[in-house]
């Protein structure tokens, strides 16, 4: 089983999304969480230890995660796929661009 947490900034859109989506896939779990303060599941130490890779939406998630949670992420993969806000929760387009790079990264589906 691998192990995947979603991380954008709210934690209400596209992270959310992808928890979804993939979550219907054999032989994944996944998570999501955000990165703002008020986001709706806050990222924690313990989703980023539980987490197999982490796929982040954009670079500045990246650089976040990186400032708050550097010590959790020795020896974890951070993937960032470059998606910008600007879908709502489980469009279609997302969901199609959300499957084309995770997918491909993955590379067993």
């Amino acid at each position: 089983m691998k192990k995947i947490l979603f991380i954008c900034s709210q934690n209400r859109l596209r992270s959310p999304t992808a928890e979804v989506v993939f979550a219907e896939y054999e032989g994944l779990e996944t998570d999501s969480a955000g990165l703002d303060h008020y986001a709706e599941v806050p990222v924690s130490s313990e989703a980023i230890e539980w987490a197999d890779i982490i796929f982040v939406m954009e670079q500045i998630h990246k650089r976040k995660l990186a400032q708050n949670f550097q010590p959790f992420l020795k020896n974890k993969r951070v993937v960032c796929l470059d998606i910008p806000d600007e879908f709502e929760y489980m469009e279609p387009a997302l969901i199609e661009i959300l499957k084309k790079k995770v997918l491909s990264l993955l590379g067993t589906y």
